[in-house]
C-alpha cells in the first residue's frame, strides 16, 4: 500500500539530487541547505518512532537542522545555477513547437487528484492501494509523478532532465521553498503552547460572544490577520480554530465544524494574497518574472482578496449554522 511517507521519500530524494548537483558545481552552502532540508522527509518517520519510544536526541537533532537551515538561508548569497545556453535554445525551440500543449502536464495534476479522491470516496478501484487516511495528499504526489512522466513523453526529454531542471528551479526559489513547512510547524507549536487559549480569552473580552455573527467575524478576520502575519493559512488555522472556532462557534453556537474548517481555511488564504510573508507566492514570482515592483503581485491581488473575503464571510454565515 502506498502511504504518505513514500511521497515524503520522493520529495527527499529530489532535495538530495539537487544537493548532489550543487555539490558537483562547488556550490557548497546551497548543497548543504538542500541536504539538510531532505532530512525531515527521509528520516521523519524514524524520528517520530524514536520520540514515541522515549528517545529525545533525534528530535533535538532535527531542531538543530532547522536552525542550520535558517543560518544557511540568511548567509547564502550564491546566485542561481547558470543555465546552459545550448539547452536553453533547445527548450525554446521545443516550446515553440509544442505551444499550449506544454500546459497539459500541469493541468493534469488537479484533474488526476480530483479523480483519485472521487475514486476513493465512491468507486474504490485504484485508491484501494492508497492509505485511506491520507488519500488527498498521496493523490497529489501520485498526480505529480504521472504529470512528470507525461511531460517527459511530451517533450521527448530524458528522465535526468526532470532532476536537473527541477533542481535549477529549486535553486532559483531558494529558502522560500522551506518557508511553508516551517510556518505550518509554527502553527502547531503555537497551538501546543496555548496561544489559542490566550486568543480565546482576548476575543471573549473584546466581542459579544453571545452573538454568532460577532464570533464568526472574529474567526474569519482573525484567520486573515494571522495568515498575513505568519505567511501561511496552515499556520493560522490551528491557532484560530482552537481559540475561536471550536470554543465559540462550534461549542457555543453549534456551527458545523466541517463547513467551518473548510471555509475558514479558504478565508485565511485571502490573507496569503495580501502579505509579503507568503514569500513563495508573492515575492518569489516577482523575482522570477523580474518585476520592477517587488510587491507587484500583492498589488494585483488585493482587490480579489477583499472580494473573496466578503464572499467567504457571507457563505460561512449561511452554511455553518444550518
Amino acid at each position: 500500500m502506498l502511504t504518505l511517507p513514500h511521497i515524503f521519500y520522493l520529495v527527499g530524494a529530489l532535495f538530495i539530487g539537487t544537493a548532489v548537483l550543487d555539490a558537483r558545481a562547488r556550490r557548497w552552502s546551497v548543497a548543504a541547505f538542500w541536504a539538510i532540508l531532505a532530512a525531515p522527509f527521509l528520516l521523519g518517520e524514524a524520528v517520530l518512532a524514536a520520540s514515541k519510544a522515549g528517545t529525545r536526541w533525534p528530535a533535538q537533532a532535527m531542531g538543530v537542522c532547522m536552525i542550520a537551515l535558517a543560518v544557511l538561508a540568511a548567509r547564502n548569497r550564491t546566485p542561481a545555477r547558470p543555465d546552459d545556453p545550448a539547452l536553453q535554445g533547445a527548450r525554446e525551440a521545443s516550446a515553440t513547437r509544442l505551444g499550449n500543449l506544454l500546459f497539459l502536464p500541469a493541468l493534469a495534476i488537479p484533474v488526476l487528484v480530483a479523480g483519485l479522491v472521487l475514486d476513493a470516496k465512491y468507486v474504490h478501484t485504484v485508491t484501494r492501494w492508497l492509505e485511506p487516511t491520507q488519500v488527498t495528499l498521496i493523490a497529489l504526489g501520485v498526480a505529480a509523478m504521472l504529470a512528470l512522466v507525461a511531460a517527459l513523453l511530451l517533450t521527448r526529454a530524458r528522465p535526468i532532465d526532470g532532476l536537473t531542471e527541477g533542481g535549477r528551479l529549486l535553486d532559483a526559489l531558494g529558502w522560500a521553498v522551506a518557508l511553508p513547512i516551517m510556518l505550518a510547524t509554527l502553527g502547531s507549536v503555537f497551538a501546543d503552547t496555548g496561544v489559542g487559549k490566550a486568543i480565546a480569552a482576548i476575543v471573549s473580552t473584546m466581542i459579544p460572544t453571545e452573538s454568532r455573527l460577532a464570533c464568526l467575524l472574529a474567526y474569519g478576520l482573525g484567520m486573515v490577520a494571522f495568515t498575513a502575519i505568519m505567511g501561511n493559512a496552515f499556520a493560522a488555522f490551528p491557532v484560530m480554530t482552537a481559540g475561536v472556532g471550536l470554543p465559540l462557534l462550534v461549542t457555543r453556537h453549534g456551527a458545523d465544524p466541517a463547513a467551518l474548517g473548510a471555509i475558514g481555511m479558504l478565508t485565511g488564504y485571502c490573507g496569503t494574497l495580501l502579505t509579503p510573508m507568503a514569500a513563495n507566492f508573492n515575492i518569489v514570482p516577482a523575482i522570477l518574472l523580474e518585476l520592477r515592483d517587488a510587491n507587484g503581485v500583492i498589488r494585483a491581488q488585493w482587490p480579489t482578496a477583499v472580494v473573496l473575503l466578503g464572499a467567504n464571510l457571507i457563505l460561512m454565515y449561511v452554511i455553518v449554522f444550518r
